[in-house]
């Protein structure tokens, strides 16, 4: 059985009160980890440590920050595998994805963050009249609270922490306690790497330990990554302090096929690149809303179909294995029953619908959904209008492109789409129209690190990138 423990000062330590969580490999249904049940005395313990290690940090020449965080990306080179493979035993995504993509990628982001402590400190100056000079400065928030979800703990634990760390903030880490091993394991790899107290990770329940950091003065700023209910919560639970927010929420992305498209790569990018991929569509952009002009209707479902067919689902840490299990019981539980939900609401199955044993008979007591399609004309069904977090898509038909942008455009959500045509024009145009923070033109699922990505409407706002943890200041000076 494998321990973990938080990291708090500069110290690995189990949680105050010595309570623990059991962690699940989805694959077998067993438990293989424990991490620890944080409480508000833990979070206590956290924020003191950030807020104490604060000024020498902030204080710190921003290319000596710069040289911490390349130390760290060494650590994510130097231990990819190892991480890699913790994180697939955690949550069920495939190795290939994590050791292939999310380690390589991760590496490179620490060292884009490296790249840019400068901007963090870089400001204007504006002649105001003779004798008289305005000047701005950026400084950090203080202490940031970086909360980040089970689907991809690696990857937003780094697109959180190196840019609060480069802009000059000392950082609290919440995981998800579904899936946290790798980012509590990345404590103890960086415990001699970052001076105590300028990186803490605590893991525990939200009620539990989230909400008290959340809610604490000494937080001074608060990065989310996860569900819409919970930015709602948050929002309210951190109101009395007034804290800046930033969140990237759920979203219910439409993947928009045009006729003149070349079908063949649209088919790859509304199943295998959207939301029949390694971590079986619980990804907050999968594209689980497919919406085809009734021209190319048949053809486009047969494709579907037919890549569909040959998705691999089988022990994600097999290099083989193409997409893996759904990361708990209960959110394994949520995503059947819109299997019922689609059903009673009269959508028409075309393909999937399977589960548990009857998709992996050799792991059956993992949390195994099989890919799954749907269709229906009616966009209000609640499977078009919910976050399923599943591999679960639904295909609506439209005839004009107005059609199309009206159906996309009719979701609470509004975090990315997708739009696959040959006609330039089209493009931008949807480009500008469609309600959400990025759009796919041709691709999708593409987030490369300096272009922003967050949502609006339902979806979040705001984005992670160092400035965002800055302040700016504005000074007066007549000479």
């Amino acid at each position: 059985m494998n321990e973990y423990r938080n990291l708090i000062g500069g110290r690995l330590v189990a949680a105050a009160d010595g309570r623990t969580l059991d962690s699940v490999n989805p694959a077998t249904g067993e438990v293989w980890a424990r991490v620890p049940a944080s409480g508000r005395a833990d979070a206590e313990a956290a924020v003191a440590a950030a807020r104490e290690a604060f000024p020498k940090w902030s204080a710190l020449p921003a290319l000596g920050r710069a040289h911490f965080l390349r130390e760290v990306a060494g650590v994510f080179a130097a231990h990819a595998e190892e991480l890699a493979r913790i994180e697939t035993t955690d949550n069920g995504r495939i190795l290939r994805d994590t050791l292939k993509k999310d380690l390589p990628g991760m590496t490179h982001l620490w060292q884009i963050a490296a790249g840019q402590v400068l901007d963090a400190v870089k400001g204007e100056t504006v002649i105001l009249g003779p004798g008289s000079l305005g000047l701005t400065r950026r400084e950090p928030y203080g202490v940031a609270l970086c909360i980040i979800p089970w689907n991809s703990p690696i990857s937003t634990f780094s697109a959180k922490a190196a840019y609060a760390l480069a802009a000059g903030n000392t950082v609290i880490v919440k995981p998800a306690e579904q899936a946290c091993a790798s980012v509590l394991r990345l404590g103890e790899l960086l415990a001699g790497v970052l001076p105590p107290g300028v990186l803490n990770i605590v893991s525990g329940l939200g009620e539990d330990v989230g909400d008290p950091l959340v809610r604490h003065r000494g937080v001074n700023k608060i990065s989310l990554t996860g569900s819409t209910q919970t930015g709602q919560a948050i929002t309210r639970a951190s109101a009395d302090h007034l804290k800046p927010l930033t969140f990237e929420l759920g979203g219910k992305s439409p993947n928009i096929v045009f006729p003149d498209a070349d079908l063949d790569a649209a088919a790859q990018g509304v199943t295998v690149n959207s939301i029949y991929t390694g971590n079986a569509g619980q990804v907050c952009v999968a594209g689980s809303r497919i919406l085809i002009h009734r021209s190319v209707w048949d053809e486009m479902i047969e494709r579907i179909t037919s890549i569909a067919a040959h998705v691999r689902l089988a022990d994600p840490l097999d290099m083989a294995t193409t997409m893996g299990p759904i990361v708990s019981e209960g959110q394994y539980e949520r995503v059947t029953s819109y299997l019922d939900i689609a059903e009673k609401e009269g959508a028409e199955l075309v393909f999937g619908g399977q589960t548990g044993a009857d998709v992996v008979p050799s792991m059956p007591d993992g949390y195994w959904v099989a890919p799954t399609l749907f269709t229906t004309s009616d966009n209000a069904l609640r499977v078009c209008q919910e976050e399923i977090f599943g591999p679960v898509a639904v295909a609506i038909p439209f005839d004009t492109d107005d059609e199309a942008l009206a159906v996309s455009n009719d979701s609470s959500y509004g975090l990315a789409a997708g739009v696959w045509t040959r006609d330039l024009g089209r493009a931008h145009r949807f480009v500008r129209d469609l309600q959400s923070g990025t759009v796919w033109v041709n691709t999708f699922r593409q987030m490369p690190p300096g272009l922003p990505f967050g949502g609006v409407k339902d979806s979040g706002y705001g984005h992670d990138a160092v400035l965002e943890y800055t302040r700016e200041k504005a000074a007066i000076i007549q000479t």
